[in-house]
């Protein structure tokens, strides 16, 4: 069965039209360290959101080392450090290259490669990705050209599910998992079974049909051809959706850059038709708890509550996918980790020492599908200590604020300090944005680009702060040139803040 492309995701609300660059793009990185009213920040990029129990650790010793003992997960499955001084940058360094997370220095911020968490972990699951998220990285670290896109430009490999792939990609593959590969063909070992992938750029519906082998090259070309056109537009787009309305990027010239280098690239009919999901029960990776997969084994998923952990919760993941899993942890765009590989008799007593430790592991948790941004007092643009008022709002069952009307199940909610509105989740979801007044909560629909529903729009008294702090300017973002109109949210967007966690029951 050929799985159906999900719609394009919406941009970000109030956004104006593609902006026009003119200077560099300053998304941080592990090298790269941002300024933040709370200290130096630092973003570990983790493509696929794959990393072993050891490189958990090593995180884990550089947060409690040289930050504020805390790690934050970002929606495109990395890892930040928060509250640095201003001059780690050599022992951070040198931490990260002993644990094998900087493969190479000056690729380090644009191996921006998110796909399927559960790729191969379920009964269910339609193709193992993680190969070609592999082959990928080692391809961007050996391209020269690609040193030159932004850290905000974003590969996804979506398995087949349609899990991850209508998460913003500029350059979108997707297993189709209903392909088989003709009798004796050779593939290498874990990948997509011999499946070919549609391959999508940016906002363009249209898709190609890629061979299964040739996927991780496709993907690469892909991206030297925005390249090219962003330097031929002089736009200085940082993101495929960036380019000048009248010269976009299409999967036409795409194709004729895959034929160009060798690749076979066919238009692939109706790939981005919307209809329901192949009737199979996949597992998501959204959703905490155990996920049965072959051979008796099972994954477990556990939500960091906003996003943010203790090193103390971090290194007991690492523990537990040394001791009893695959070594291995793999992070998602939910803010989850997934702890593949353990035993039946050890998966309910690990799950329950998660809980214990304060990680979500119930999917009917009230946190579930709740996020927040960075907030006071880590961002000097925030109104309110954002992350303290939803935690208030959480202990006591409720994803808005007290008076505002619950939320219908299914979109998440983002809480913000500011109209930037950072980390936002795509698609439809639930917007509680502070403002000198209170919180105003609306709904923002999937094809929209502004909060749209006003029924749900019910400002109310609150302790916002009427004054911002003066300081470096935070949320993970350099300031705009003059002329620009970036309005957009960094790519990778952070949640968590370096405000101590406030004390709340054990979640579950």
């Amino acid at each position: 069965m050929l799985a159906a492309m999900p719609p394009s995701p919406s941009r970000r609300p109030d956004r104006a039209g593609p902006p026009v660059r003119d200077r560099g793009d300053a998304c941080p990185g592990a090298l790269r360290l941002h300024p933040a009213a709370d200290g130096e920040l630092a973003r570990v990029r983790l493509p696929a959101g794959d990393l072993t129990a050891s490189q958990a650790r090593a995180l884990a010793d550089a947060a409690e080392l040289l930050g504020d003992g805390h790690l934050s997960l970002t929606s495109r499955g990395n890892v930040e450090l928060r509250g640095l001084p201003d001059d780690c940058g050599g022992r951070l360094a040198a931490l990260l290259t002993d644990a094998g997370l900087l493969p190479s220095v000056r690729h380090e911020r644009i191996r921006n490669v998110l796909a399927s968490p559960l790729a191969g972990l379920d009964h269910h699951t339609p193709s193992d990705v993680r190969w070609w998220a592999r082959s990928l990285d080692a391809l961007l670290c050996a391209s020269e050209p690609a040193t030159a896109l932004s850290g905000r430009f974003l590969f996804v490999l979506d398995d087949g599910r349609g899990d991850v792939a209508g998460l913003g990609g500029d350059v979108t593959l997707l297993a189709e998992s209903g392909r088989r590969a003709p009798a004796g063909t050779a593939f290498a070992p874990g990948a997509a079974s011999g499946h070919g992938a549609l391959l999508r750029v940016g906002e363009d519906p249209a898709a190609l049909r890629i061979a299964a082998d040739d996927v991780p090259r496709a993907a690469l070309i892909a991206a030297e051809t925005f390249l090219a056109a962003a330097a031929e537009s002089d736009s200085g787009a940082w993101r495929v959706r960036e380019l000048p309305a009248a010269r976009p990027l299409t999967v036409h010239d795409v194709r004729g850059a895959l034929r160009a280098a060798g690749i076979t690239a066919e238009p692939a009919a109706h790939a981005a038709a919307t209809g329901p999901r192949p009737a199979v029960p996949y597992a998501d990776a959204a959703v905490p708890g155990p996920v049965e997969g072959p051979g008796g084994r099972r994954a477990l998923v556990v939500l960091a509550p906003l996003g943010r952990l203790t090193a103390g919760q971090w290194r007991l993941l690492a523990e537990v996918a040394a001791a009893d899993g695959s070594g291995a942890l793999r992070l998602t765009p939910w803010r989850g980790i997934v702890v593949p590989g353990l035993p039946a008799s050890a998966a309910d007593r690990r799950l329950g020492e998660f809980a214990a430790a304060g990680l979500v592991t119930d999917p009917a948790s009230p946190w579930r599908g709740v996020t927040a941004c960075t907030g006071l007092p880590g961002c000097a643009k925030s109104l309110t200590d954002v992350r303290s008022d939803a935690s208030a709002a959480l202990a006591t069952g409720r994803p808005v604020p007290a008076g505002d009307s619950a939320p219908p199940v299914g979109p998440p909610v983002h809480w913000s300090g500011c109209a930037r509105r950072c980390g936002h989740p795509h698609g439809a979801w639930i917007d509680v944005l502070a403002t000198p007044d209170g919180y105003r909560t609306t709904a923002v629909r999937s094809n929209s680009t502004a909060p749209a529903d006003v029924s749900r729009e019910t400002p109310r008294p609150s302790a916002v702060s009427r004054e911002t702090p003066q300081g470096p300017a935070s949320c993970v973002r350099a300031e705009p040139a003059p002329g620009t109109r970036d309005l957009a949210p960094p790519a990778d967007a952070p949640h968590p803040s370096s405000t101590p966690q406030p004390t709340t029951p054990r979640l579950k």
